[in-house]
């Protein structure tokens, strides 16, 4: 008898063309996390949650994209991790696969779980919870400017995560508090987030070996229930990254620049670019093994674009030639990827 494994490996569709695959429903794939990667990450979070006598074990199941919702102590992840076939088409069609490694996988899934584990006992509604990082009520924002050199906020994810909102700094300040062996307590130790993960563990503590309060099992947009076709997500997906793209260099630079003149004698962004540029372009060029000159393009219209705007730089000069090279290598690997992904109809 086959297992689910070998099921899933052999299926009709796995030998389809992406022109045909993309024209499939979700529905029709007959997607299951059982005997995918992502069971065993599942498993490997239960024990690491177990570990820490939260006995409470987050729901799971197939989605569109990574999320867990408002009110359900649940995880959904993105269908494509589900079989190997669909990671490559995502590859293909995306330019990567988030969460396709293990350990990427299990670092959004321990930030997941914190989401997951606010849900089941509300912690938000604390007092303690509200007073480390803030309401829960504060609108989302469609951006969020980051402040690259504040020690405010733990470094989980990437992109300074944690400085989203309220319920994304729990979550990544509950994610590295729950990694095996983060030695959170020596690496924070002067910093100021490390109120935050001692908030988190005196929230746990109160809460180990206790039922949580929200059980449901809900599954929001499971993609069993999805009518949708393949080319239909990646359509919608295509046009919101088209939207992100446009006005990318603008919109990075205010994220890790001042727009305001901080104080008499701020350095103009534009001055440490131009001053660092050689030096950035060479190193990013060889180390995501792209050419010299589409590199230094790309470091030209970060300066051209931060004089116009009058940006300035904040905080420490050494954290903002940091945070120019990472800057850089996120715009010259979007556009490395070309304009927009080709989704065949």
């Amino acid at each position: 008898m086959n297992t689910p494994r070998t099921r899933r490996r052999t299926a009709a569709w796995a030998r389809l063309s992406d022109e045909q695959l993309l024209k499939l429903r979700f529905c029709d794939l007959g997607l299951t996390v059982r005997g995918s990667n992502i069971e065993g990450a599942m498993r490997r979070l239960y024990e690491e949650l177990g570990s820490r006598g939260i006995h409470f074990r987050p729901h799971i199941w197939l989605s569109e994209e990574w999320f867990s919702p408002d009110g359900v102590p649940g995880i959904a992840v993105p269908f494509y991790l589900a079989h190997p076939r669909l990671a490559r088409l995502e590859r293909s069609l995306m330019g990567q696969v988030e969460g396709g490694n293990s350990r990427w996988l299990m670092r959004i899934l321990r930030h997941e779980a914190g989401h997951a584990i606010d849900n089941a006992y509300r912690l938000r509604r604390r007092k303690r919870w509200r007073e480390a990082f803030g309401p829960a009520s504060l609108r989302y924002p469609d951006r969020y400017k980051a402040r690259p050199g504040s020690r405010r906020y733990v470094h989980h994810l990437g992109d300074w995560y944690a400085q989203a909102h309220p319920t994304e700094d729990f979550a990544e300040t509950f994610a590295v508090w729950l990694t095996p062996r983060s030695g959170w307590r020596k690496r924070y130790a002067d910093w100021p987030a490390v109120r935050k993960l001692h908030t988190v563990d005196e929230l746990m503590a109160e809460v180990r070996e206790r039922p949580a309060p929200v059980r449901t099992r809900a599954r929001i947009e499971p993609i069993d229930a999805n009518t949708r076709t393949l080319a239909e997500h990646y359509r919608r997906k295509a046009a919101r990254y088209r939207q992100y793209r446009r006005g990318m260099v603008d919109a990075m630079l205010q994220w890790v620049f001042s727009e305001d003149r901080p104080r008499r004698g701020a350095v103009r962004a534009s001055t440490l670019l131009r001053a660092h540029q050689r030096a950035l372009s060479d190193a990013v060029s060889r180390e995501l093994g792209l050419p010299r000159y589409s590199v230094r393009e790309i470091m030209r219209a970060m300066i051209d674009r931060s004089e116009a705007l009058q940006l300035y730089v904040r905080g420490d000069r050494r954290d903002a030639v940091q945070v120019s090279r990472w800057l850089l290598e996120r715009l010259a690997s979007l556009y490395s990827q070309g304009e927009t992904p080709h989704i065949p109809l």
